[in-house]
């Protein structure tokens, strides 16, 4: 996750409260979309950006995960984000994404 969108993140969470954030992710790789969902809950690994050492404990989602596919409109998803979804390792990505939330998110 870059600076900028750590800054971001950081701003949103500090004006509406990390209790009412939810960080939905569109990576296509696991592993970089698990260092994303890692950065928003535990903070930035490579302490190198704004979110180093802060904890926010975001509610992190990737976007093929089931709880945000079945609460888009359909006819949406699958104009968005289908041709994706058939081509990425989603079992991966939900896995990935899943570990860091189970283990840092603080708002489940």
């Amino acid at each position: 996750m870059d600076l900028e969108n750590q800054r971001r993140v950081k701003e949103l969470a500090e004006k509406h409260g990390a209790e009412n954030i939810c960080v939905i992710l569109g990576g296509a790789e696991a592993e970089s979309a698990g260092l994303a969902c890692e950065t928003v809950t535990n903070g930035d690994p490579t302490f190198a950006g704004p979110l180093a050492g802060v904890q926010l404990g975001l509610l992190c989602y990737h976007v093929v995960e089931d709880e945000i596919k079945n609460s888009v409109n359909p006819e949406v998803y699958e104009d968005q984000v289908g041709m994706m979804e058939m081509v990425l390792d989603v079992d991966a990505l939900k896995a990935e994404i899943k570990e860091f939330r189970d283990q840092y998110c603080k708002y489940l």
